[in-house]
């Protein structure tokens, strides 16, 4: 049976979301992914828009008070470009 071409691009558009969770969540060598690697997440994250906002004791409003902390980004002005 040949598969159509919307079967052929949800098999590949499902195995790279499956090949990058394992990137992110399953590092070889314990090695974090590189910058250009998170790129390619946070774009496929995008592209597929998919977004979230800082909820309280969430890795994503840590991660937003780290950068306040640092004083680098203003959270506020994050939040209004998405």
């Amino acid at each position: 049976m040949t598969k159509t071409i919307d079967q052929i691009l949800s098999q590949l558009h499902e195995e790279l979301a499956e090949h990058l969770l394992d990137k992110l969540t399953k590092p070889k060598n314990g090695e974090a992914p590189n910058a250009s690697e998170l790129n390619v997440i946070r774009q496929f994250l995008k592209d597929n828009h998919i977004s979230d906002i800082p909820r309280p004791n969430s890795p994503l409003a840590e991660l937003e008070n780290k950068l306040n902390e640092i004083d680098m980004f203003d959270a506020d002005d994050i939040r209004q470009t998405h």
